[in-house]
């Protein structure tokens, strides 16, 4: 366009500001509901951190590995937001949500008529995510003949779109996740070994949240204040009370569990304090239970299975808070109130190692 006069070229440039504007509020916006902070200060955590910090700045294709609720999307962000395509998008897909019969369109998009419904061209992920970076979450979840499709995208960078005879090129990194076990389902034919090499070039495990310590409680302290920020209300600090019962619980749905539970006792709140009796027994209520405090009757018999998995838990909570060391005036053995021969021995019966 020729910019007749002065008033259009000021115009222009106006709109040009206002757009530019908008851009980063809408950016703003985005970091607002997925706010990016990794909060914690165990040896767990930290290690997934430098995992993060080396291999951000890469190309390399990522699995991040972990439990549910373990916030394997929150790391693929933060690699995303520390690499050099931080400008260009980052392109979500849950390979659980997607029909199987819609998953090839969804990834490389469709031209039209290529299918009953196909009226107009549609681009897929992989095309949005050009220049940026692709997560594919639940990864394991991908039937066979995708399978082979995306392992052409990681090994040449080209796909052909549903109904197209031309081929696209992409210049797309891959983040992939998963809560399965990869080299299972490779034994079971369900997921190609040769994909898998593709995907776990520098593989990333998270820990569940029973192994993170008081990274606990700084989860919970900042979900309870971020809840009432939203709700609008004033809450108290943990308690010494509330804290420990956090630390006890088994958390099988790690950090979305306790988010969750989180949001339920500010709901439940009375007079400004959080309301663990309502937020937390109804919680997976298969999961091991606060242990009783002095003078207090459990609630339940525990089996011979739960009280292992008790120990198991308070164990790595030492060691975790001790840095692993295990004797010493400092050490996991002092802390327990046991002989470090006896910490030890136990350690190897409930299969406890040092993480490398």
């Amino acid at each position: 366009m020729i910019l007749r006069n002065v008033r259009d070229r000021i115009e222009a440039e106006q709109k040009i500001r206002s757009l530019t504007v908008e851009t980063e509020l809408l950016r703003e916006e985005l970091q607002s509901r997925h706010p990016g902070t990794l909060i914690g200060e165990s040896p767990a955590l930290r290690r997934v951190l430098d995992d993060i910090a080396q291999v951000a700045p890469t190309d390399a294709t990522v699995l991040i590995v972990g439990e549910t609720g373990t916030g394997k999307e929150l790391v693929a962000r933060a690699i995303h937001r520390a690499s050099h395509r931080r400008e260009r998008p980052l392109v979500i897909v849950n390979c659980a949500a997607i029909p199987a019969t819609l998953m090839e369109s969804e990834f490389f998009g469709h031209e039209p008529g290529a299918f009953t419904g196909a009226t107009k061209k549609r681009e897929g992920r992989f095309a949005l995510a050009d220049r940026g970076t692709i997560f594919l979450d639940e990864i394991g979840e991908l039937p066979l003949d995708l399978q082979a499709k995306l392992l052409r995208v990681l090994q040449e960078g080209e796909f052909d779109p549903v109904g197209s005879s031309h081929t696209k090129k992409v210049n797309v990194r891959v983040l992939a996740a998963t809560n399965r076990d990869l080299s299972k389902s490779i034994k079971e034919g369900q997921f190609r070994e040769d994909l898998y090499y593709r995907l776990n070039v520098f593989p990333l495990a998270l820990p569940p949240l029973r192994e993170r310590g008081d990274d606990i409680v700084r989860l919970a302290s900042a979900f309870a204040q971020r809840c009432a920020r939203t709700m609008g209300r004033t809450i108290a600090p943990l308690t010494v009370d509330c804290a420990e019962r956090l630390r006890r619980y088994s958390w099988p749905g790690n950090v979305r569990e306790l988010q969750n539970v989180m949001e339920r006792a500010v709901i439940t709140a009375v007079d400004g304090k959080l309301n663990l009796d309502r937020a937390l027994p109804e919680v997976s209520p298969a999961a091991i239970p606060c242990a009783p405090t002095a003078g207090q009757e459990p609630s339940k018999i525990l089996t011979a299975q739960e009280l292992e998995s008790l120990e198991r838990t308070n164990i790595l909570r030492a060691l975790d808070e001790t840095g692993w060391v295990v004797a010493g005036e400092k050490g996991a053995a002092k802390r327990l109130g046991l002989n470090p021969s006896t910490l030890a021995s136990r350690m190897k019966a409930l299969g406890i190692r040092k993480p490398h």
